[in-house]
Formats: C-alpha cells, sequence, structure tokens
C-alpha cells in the first residue's frame, strides 16, 4: 500500500521523525512537536486534500499508513480532512495541527476522546449536524493519565461560529484515519517481531525456529494483512471523503486486531518489549490508543449491524453491496 506520495513522506518521516523525536513529543517537549510540525507544514503534506492539490482518498490512504509506520505523534492524517473540511465550509484554515472529536449534545456541556489531541492546536468538533472550529484555549483539556498517551478529553460547551456538516462526517473521516494508521504501527509492529525472533538466540537456536514461536508469528503475520486490507477498503473512493460504511468495516477490523497483535509482540519480545529504550512500544501503544479513536470494534460492529438489520436485503447480499461487488439475483446460489 504505497504510492510515490507515501514514498516522499516517508522519506521526510525517516530524517524528521524518529523514534527519540516521538519520545521528546510525548514527554511534552514542545520544542521537538514544533520543529517537527513546521517540516510538515512546509513540505505542503497538511494540505494535500485540498482542491488544488487534486489528491484523493485512494492517494492519502497509504500516506496515512507511512504516518502510522513511523509513529508520527503529531495529528498530521487528521489534520489533512480537517483542512478540506474547512476549506469545503468557506472556514478559514489555521497554521496549526487540528484533531476531530465528535460529541453528542454540547448544551450543559459535553466530553469527547480526542486521539493525538494532546498535541493539537486546534479541534475540529461536530455535535449532530453541526460543526466548529474551536482554539486549544477554548476546550477544557485533560489528559487520560495512560503512559505517554497523546490522547485527550476535552469538554466543549458550545460551538459558536458553527457550520453545517452532514451528520456522522468526522467520525467517519477518524475511524478511515486511524484503520490505516493502525495498518502501519501492526506492520512496523510486526517487522520488529520478526526481526527479534530471528536475532534473539536460545539453545543454541534463534527463537524464531521454534515452532511455537512460529505459530505466534504467523497469527500476527494474518492480522497485519487483514488489517492492510482494511486500511485499503476503509480509503476507497474518488473524492477525498471516505464512504461512512467502509470506513466502519475497515476500523471494526483494525481495532479487533489491533489488541491481538500488540499482545503477540510482547509474547514474543518477553520483557524487552516493555522497556522505554526499545521501539516497539512506541508502536503498541498506538495500537492500543488507537484502538479506541473513534470507537472500538464493539462501537463499529454494533454500528454495523444496526445498518444490515435497518436494511431490506438479506445480510450477506448487503455485505457483498458495500464491498462494491454487484449482486444479482440469478448468482444467488439459493434462488434469494
Amino acid at each position: 500500500m504505497d504510492n510515490e506520495y507515501s514514498d516522499a513522506l516517508e522519506s521526510l518521516l525517516r530524517d524528521h521523525c524518529t523514534p527519540a523525536v516521538a519520545r521528546a513529543v510525548e514527554a511534552g517537549d514542545a520544542a521537538s512537536g514544533e520543529v517537527l510540525w513546521a517540516v510538515l507544514r512546509e513540505s505542503g503534506f497538511a494540505d494535500c486534500l485540498l482542491p488544488d492539490a487534486g489528491l484523493s482518498l485512494c492517494d492519502a490512504g497509504p500516506m496515512l499508513v507511512a504516518m502510522g509506520r513511523y509513529a508520527v505523534p503529531l495529528p498530521l492524517g487528521q489534520t489533512m480532512f480537517a483542512r478540506a473540511v474547512l476549506v469545503a465550509a468557506d472556514v478559514a484554515v489555521p497554521d496549526g495541527p487540528i484533531a476531530l472529536a465528535t460529541v453528542e449534545g454540547v448544551e450543559g456541556g459535553a466530553r469527547a476522546h480526542v486521539a493525538d489531541g494532546a498535541t493539537a492546536a486546534w479541534y475540529l468538533v461536530q455535535d449532530g449536524d453541526r460543526a466548529a472550529l474551536l482554539s486549544r484555549d477554548a476546550v477544557a483539556m485533560a489528559r487520560t493519565g495512560a503512559h505517554a498517551d497523546l490522547g485527550v478529553t476535552i469538554g466543549v460547551e458550545s460551538l459558536p461560529a458553527s457550520f453545517a456538516l452532514p451528520r456522522g462526517t468526522l467520525r467517519s473521516i477518524g475511524a478511515a484515519v486511524h484503520t490505516a494508521l493502525i495498518a502501519g504501527a501492526m506492520a512496523r509492529t510486526f517487522d520488529l517481531t520478526l526481526q527479534y525472533a530471528n536475532d534473539r538466540a536460545q539453545f543454541g537456536r534463534p527463537i524464531g525456529k521454534f515452532q511455537a514461536v512460529q505459530h505466534q508469528i504467523a497469527l500476527q503475520a494474518e492480522h497485519v494483512a487483514a488489517t492492510r486490507m482494511a486500511a485499503q477498503l476503509a480509503c476507497q473512493g474518488e473524492g477525498w471523503q471516505p464512504d461512512a460504511m467502509r470506513a466502519a468495516i475497515g476500523k471494526c477490523q483494525a481495532s479487533e486486531a489491533a489488541s491481538t497483535v500488540a499482545a503477540l509482540a510482547h509474547a514474543v519480545h518477553g520483557a524487552i518489549g516493555v522497556t522505554e529504550e526499545y521501539d516497539l512500544q512506541l508502536f503498541t501503544r498506538r495500537l492500543h490508543a488507537w484502538r479506541m479513536a473513534e470507537g472500538s470494534e464493539r462501537y463499529w460492529g454494533r454500528w454495523i449491524g444496526g445498518m444490515a438489520l435497518d436494511g431490506e436485503a438479506e445480510v450477506v447480499e448487503e455485505i457483498r453491496r458495500w464491498s462494491g461487488e454487484s449482486v444479482a439475483a440469478s448468482d444467488d446460489p439459493l434462488g434469494r
């Protein structure tokens, strides 16, 4: 899942978004985050979904995967889509990184979980069919308390200067973004696990030669491949906006696989996998954080199930249609 744009972004991240930079930003080093954001802003990637750029969701998907592969500690992917939403709504676009949030009923106050919101300067918040851009100072932000977690919760009292936005737009965008981010982080987690299994020797041979370890690695590989396909499904489309159902299916698969892949990686690595100095925990922590972003597999499973039950077609036929496959009645071997 690569293209010329993701290759260019990966080259940039390889030089400027090293594990050391990610650790510094997580530790609260604002200067490191500002330097990284300046590089990303000047490269133009934050604006790649604006009309002048001419790129589509399919073009952006591999870039999102690359961001996950390098554990980017800034909401760059969210900013790409937020800027596209703001331009479409004829709202002025700010310079800083923007995170996406969905709340339910801000009258009287509401809180929302925002993935990677700790390093955002702005929040694009949606409530029902209205949305507004809020500055960092306009929300009551609180950290989650999890170790080095960049996710936050924000309190929203009102949406001043709001604009119309179809209900569920930001949640679907967030689902597609985090499906691709999970795919990237998962691929990097697998690479680290495979390398460690080949390098770490026990009883005179690499632990990757033992059948029990091979089984764990094989299971991990299955989930990595499935999640890569989920990211491709979630990021299909000619325009820049994700299809709600495809994003839901992709996020459901990615979230379900995230915990399993993280657990298998740590099982193979043993104690070294959780140490601060080793890079594995940079990616497995993000797998857990992004699993919950915009809803876990339970949320999206129930959402998909509700849509299937509300539809008039048979469930299998409906799923085939969601996947882009044309189904004729004569093709049904059961004659339905």
